[in-house]
């Protein structure tokens, strides 16, 4: 489904991604973890196309992205749910879900068409919301609103960024609960997360980035092996 080949991205003059390299698959829920200053952030904006790559490229469902704009590659399928959601705080549930559904891709015949009614099946709490502006939500329920846009932009990959951050352990679990949702539907998602018992929980494979590198895969059915690997998770996670 996606394709990363030796990316580089940065700021100004400082190089903050060096050469990395990613796949993520349909069906497929893939990590990417690291310490605060990984360059876990840049990579999310890079592949969405809020920075533009220095090397390397991007190639989405057998097309080269990465030069493209960022609302081309929403139209390409790629969605994204930033760090810190970025809704608009006077706007409702209802019209952020209307934006969604106005920036859509056309799904291909086959695929499953999301819906209003089927995020509000993923998130039943928003049904008696929809009409309440999102500034008066939790940040709870401010992320189920950001990730229902994201779903009515009908993606074949969901790139989340730090979707825990802030978040009761009760919503996060809901959160998690709906990655699995969505992968069971066919739906590739790269799960970009600090936590690494979160991305152990949901993942089936992870990347370790530390100062803008991959410096180690844990391959599917390699999480417990890795977790118990003290020296590797205190060098590259903290601990």
């Amino acid at each position: 489904m996606m394709e990363v080949e030796k990316l580089g991205a940065g700021y100004g003059e400082v190089s903050v991604l060096t050469e990395v390299s990613l796949r993520v698959a349909a069906n497929e829920t893939v990590a990417v973890i690291g310490a605060n200053g990984a360059g876990k952030s840049t990579l999310v904006a890079a592949l969405c196309g809020l920075m533009p790559a220095r090397a390397g490229r991007i190639v989405h469902a057998g097309t080269d992205v990465t030069r493209l704009a960022v609302h081309k590659r929403v139209r390409r399928g790629i969605g994204v749910v930033l760090e810190g959601r970025h809704l608009f705080g006077t706007m409702t549930v209802r019209q952020h879900l209307t934006l969604g559904s106005l920036g859509a891709r056309t799904p291909q015949e086959g695929e499953k068409r999301f819906g209003v009614d089927d995020v509000l099946m993923l998130f039943p709490f928003l049904r008696e919301r929809l009409d309440d502006p999102v500034e008066l939500m939790s940040g709870g329920e401010q992320q189920m609103v950001a990730l229902g846009r994201a779903l009515l932009l009908q993606p074949q990959l969901l790139i989340l960024d730090e979707p825990s951050t802030g978040l009761s352990p009760l919503v996060v679990k809901q959160i998690m609960g709906t990655i699995g949702a969505l992968r069971a539907r066919g739906m590739g998602i790269l799960l970009v997360e600090q936590s690494v018992a979160l991305a152990a929980e949901v993942a089936d494979r992870a990347y370790v980035l530390s100062v803008g590198r991959v410096v180690h895969e844990v391959h599917k059915g390699e999480w417990t092996r890795f977790l118990a690997d003290d020296k590797l998770v205190n060098t590259y996670l903290g601990g």
